[in-house]
């Protein structure tokens, strides 16, 4: 009906109004059967100011949308690429990762064989103009940057360089291509026969991604393997249901789908999978939601791996697109999604604040601290193949419970926290020692390398400049904490994500847990 009613809208813009309406004793009156179209007809003869007619209805659609469930959205045209980009797994660019620090758009990698680094730009370039327009000290935003640099394939932008040790701009003409955005952050081996592949979302790519990571991971002696879905806010549901086809034996239930007028889908294995024999561990958060619960919950309903985290975001509901020719569209809800034990992830919602202010009340209920915290009616019980017992009520709740980690935490890591000094220190660190930092080809080179550079002690005078004072009892508790993040972040300035993640999962106890069950196997 919300559908219909939006298509109404738009189709009664070429109506002529005077075939809506009558004329009964000096009181216009409009049909009953199309109110909307009516109360827009009404305004637009007779509001006090001009309105646009068009205007109007793009800020209606959506109001009627909300009233429905928080992910029945619409789309505007001007919208649409940035919303679907992601999930297509390119954009149209000159392929660079950049930040803006004191006003200035900062190179912080190009990508390897992207058009900018085919013309020769290199990470810690200045971008000062863009077609000979100034951006640098007009206080520009990331949002307007990437509209200046963005564009259809083969077509040229002029940028001008500010480079250290070269006391003019260099200018460039970049040729924008195809830029591949990736699902699959990072594929390293943590030991000899345990793997780690850490997914961001789920776009076209990631299915042949991961295939692509778990071949390469073969090679190198892969037994045992940990998905890492944290964060992953879903996307593309054929991708989830062609990773599980890759763990589950044929004719296991992945997932199903009903909704009121839709009948009830069920999508099952084949015989295909490459990580039949492969034992695997699924990290999950509060915020793994839609696609990742239902690769999530196919390994758990089926026994065949251990969850691990805490309780997932409970985003089950399937939406259906509906483009409309100005090319804005519609996400419609039209079904549940369901895991083979039959539990629905949807969480129950009662409006949109309500559901969105979810995570806030399970935070403050203390479930991201407290497995006990969270309760279930045995109405919601659900029991696997070999008997395990799981709990409905929304989201997937792991099976082995990890506590958000809380033991680095003090005064002193959160006001640094808070002003974002790390980044900032990790920043212009590498920004001021970048030819010998390029030296360095792998991460565990580069860590030796900063060990030695008592980054710590740097980083705390640091913080006294930006006026967080020293605090040694809270240094003592937080030190290992920041010492390790700060490496992992210039790590990443230099190496990318083949640097962080290996440093960084030193203090990730939800993967160290993962870590020691898979080294328990077999």
């Amino acid at each position: 009906m919300p559908t219909i009613i939006a298509l109404a809208i738009i189709i009664g813009m070429i109506i002529e109004k005077s075939l809506n309406k009558t004329d009964i004793n000096n009181f216009i009156v409009y049909p009953k059967t199309n109110k909307i179209n009516s109360v827009l007809n009404y305004i637009d003869d007779s509001y006090v100011d001009s309105v646009s007619k068009l205007d109007l209805i793009e800020k209606t659609i959506p109001s009627i949308l909300k009233t429905l469930d928080p992910h029945s959205v619409y789309i505007p045209a001007k919208d649409f690429n940035e919303i679907n980009d992601p999930l297509e797994g390119n954009f149209d660019g000159i392929g660079v990762q950049f930040n803006i620090q004191k006003d200035t758009v900062v190179i912080i990698k190009t990508i390897p064989g992207g058009p900018s680094s085919l013309v020769g730009l290199k990470d810690g370039d200045r971008i000062v103009k863009v077609n000979d327009s100034l951006i640098a000290g007009i206080k520009i935003s990331t949002t307007d940057i990437m509209k200046l640099l963005k564009g259809p394939k083969d077509t040229k932008v002029k940028v001008g360089i500010a480079r250290r040790g070269v006391s003019e701009l260099i200018n460039f003409i970049i040729i924008r291509d195809k830029i591949p955005i990736y699902s699959v952050d990072v594929s390293y081996m943590i030991k000899k026969d345990i793997g780690y592949i850490k997914i961001n979302k789920f776009s076209k790519t990631t299915h042949s991604e991961f295939v692509e990571n778990v071949l390469k991971l073969k090679k190198q002696g892969l037994k045992n393997l940990i998905v890492d879905l944290r964060d992953n806010g879903g996307g593309y549901m054929d991708e989830a249901t062609n990773l599980a086809d890759e763990f589950l034996k044929s004719e296991n239930l992945i997932v199903f789908t009903k909704g009121r007028t839709q009948p009830q889908t069920n999508i099952y294995a084949t015989s295909k999978g490459i990580c039949l024999n492969t034992n695997v561990a699924v990290l999950i958060n509060e915020w793994s939601a839609s696609a990742s619960e239902i690769f999530a919950g196919a390994i758990q309903d089926n026994d065949r791996g251990t969850v691990i985290g805490r309780r997932s975001y409970g985003k089950g509901l399937v939406q259906q697109p509906i483009f409309f020719s100005d090319g804005s569209s519609i996400r419609l809800t039209i079904a549940r999604y369901y895991t083979p034990s039959g539990r629905c992830i949807q969480k129950p919602y009662k409006n949109n604040n309500d559901y969105y202010n979810d995570i806030a009340e399970r935070f403050l209920h203390g479930e991201f601290t407290k497995k006990d915290s969270i309760h279930f009616p045995d109405s919601l019980k659900y029991i696997t193949p070999k008997g395990k017992i799981l709990y409905g009520g929304g989201g997937i709740m792991p099976d082995v419970f990890v506590p958000a980690d809380t033991t680095g935490s003090s005064n002193y890591f959160t006001k640094i926290s808070q002003k974002g000094l790390e980044y900032q220190f990790a920043f212009n660190f590498t920004d001021n020692n970048r030819k010998t930092l390029n030296e360095f080809k792998n991460y565990k080179e580069l860590e030796n390398y900063l060990t030695k550079q008592s980054i710590l002690k740097k980083f705390i005078a640091f913080a006294e400049l930006k006026g967080v004072k020293k605090n040694k009892s809270d240094i003592k508790k937080s030190g290992k904490i920041i010492d390790i993040r700060i490496k992992a972040l210039i790590a990443r300035n230099v190496l990318d994500n083949d640097g962080f993640f290996p440093i960084i999962q030193k203090i990730d106890t939800t993967l160290q847990t993962a870590v020691s069950i898979l080294s328990e196997k077999k």
